[in-house]
């Protein structure tokens, strides 16, 4: 499966670009050129017809005035690299045509195309002194051949300012597709940020998951087939098979559950989404759940007293109140020594729920992260945060460990479904 940002292009990727190819023109250097210039040859063949058309708007042409007429032409293939340069060059030729008084009609595409050019890929400032310069460069030759042609040049002015505003539209649109177009791309990059964040979050999920679940099953499996052991051990004459068969059905019973945890799990995995419905994980684990948790840590020879008090927590709370005493227990069992005492209270307080587990036995260093490290502390934090709680955990004053969680009872984010 391609990765956020690095897939095959879609559909509304191949749109986007043909919108900006359209509006923008081709992006790529050589195919401007090459287009602008076959622009440049159409404008050159209109001149000719035009030369042999029109015939009452100046001589035709002679081999200087062709020469400044295809020098024109020539020019306004790089209007849109350089669209000022470009039209001073311009001015300067048709200038010199037009003092030949060669035909004035012949150059009127070209000049407008340079016209057209600055007015839609430059600044407005440049807009109005080359509008300005080129009309008023006109109306000063026209008037001094006398009133008539001043007059004629009055209309030729529309012209230039009517091509003069198509461009600043032109050059408003394009930027305005431009912005939409920026848009787009930022909310685009917007969206794969948020699914690698969203699937960053869901690996961290599903090893937090594992780690409750596989750390609570082995801990209690081998603690069970510890026990199954020593009654074979302890005296093989007279043989405790009630006791034996005891422990082999503990050890059976708590692989059912993990098989059936781990299979939820699994489906998740392999539905490739997350979309906060609980259909692909089964039943979710709750505050329901923790007799069954009790009864699973008192066959690992744990005393533990069970205090629970009813309450309408969310979904998401439930969960994690569930797998704080999951993992408590687990570190109960396995770290405070030989039968433990441990005592478990869920309690409601002002707009929250306090879940708090203790027990007498020893091994706090280790569950605090000397000895042997692991994620336990760190995962039921990591817990309690999803649903916007604090969790403290340490050694008691009067010994043994105890973890102590505030999870509010709020409406909780999706992600504390765990």
């Amino acid at each position: 499966m391609d990765s956020p940002g690095t897939g095959p292009r879609t559909a509304p990727d191949t749109a986007r670009r043909n919108l900006v190819e359209r509006v923008l023109g081709p992006a790529a250097p050589g195919e401007r050129l090459r287009t602008d210039a076959l622009f440049a040859l159409a404008m050159a063949a209109s001149a000719v017809v035009v030369v042999q058309v029109v015939r009452d708007n100046g001589h035709p042409p002679g081999i200087a005035g062709w020469a400044l007429l295809i020098a024109a032409h020539i020019t306004i293939v790089w209007r849109r690299r350089a669209p000022m340069r470009v039209m001073v060059v311009l001015m300067a030729i048709l200038l010199t045509y037009h003092s030949l008084d060669a035909n004035h009609t012949a150059p009127m595409a070209v000049s407008m195309a340079g016209l057209f050019t600055v007015a839609s890929r430059s600044r407005p400032r440049n807009t109005v002194l080359v509008g300005a310069a080129v009309i008023g460069v006109m109306l000063g030759v026209k008037f001094s051949e006398g009133i008539a042609e001043g007059a004629e040049s009055l209309r030729i002015s529309g012209w230039i300012v009517s091509f003069l505003l198509l461009g600043v539209y032109v050059r408003i649109h394009r930027q305005y597709v431009a912005s939409v177009v920026e848009r787009a791309e930022r909310a685009e990059r917007t969206r794969e940020e948020e699914a690698r964040r969203r699937v960053a979050e869901e690996r961290l999920r599903v090893a937090r998951d594992l780690h409750d679940l596989l750390a609570h099953s082995i801990t209690l499996v081998g603690v069970q087939t510890s026990v199954a052991a020593h009654v074979l051990a302890a005296d093989p004459d007279r043989l405790d098979r009630a006791a034996v068969a005891k422990a082999l059905d503990d050890v059976a019973e708590t692989c059912r559950t993990a098989r059936g945890e781990l299979r939820a799990t699994l489906e998740v995995l392999r539905s490739g989404t997350d979309d906060g419905t609980d259909e692909a994980r089964g039943p979710l684990p709750g505050l329901g759940s923790l007799p069954d948790l009790a009864e699973a840590a008192r066959t690992a020879g744990a005393r533990v007293e069970l205090s629970v008090t009813e309450c309408g927590a969310p979904p998401a709370v439930g969960v994690a109140a569930y797998r704080i005493v999951q993992e408590a227990l687990t570190n109960a069992v396995r770290h405070a020594g030989p039968g433990p005492t441990v005592r478990v209270d869920v309690t409601t307080g002002e707009a929250a729920l306090n879940v708090t587990v203790t027990d007498d036995g020893a091994g706090a260093g280790v569950r605090e992260g000397g000895g042997t490290p692991g994620y336990g502390l760190v995962g039921m934090r990591e817990r309690a945060r999803t649903v916007g709680g604090t969790l403290e955990a340490g050694p008691r004053p009067e010994g043994g460990f105890m973890v102590s969680a505030v999870l509010p009872l709020a409406s909780a984010p999706l992600g504390g479904l765990t």
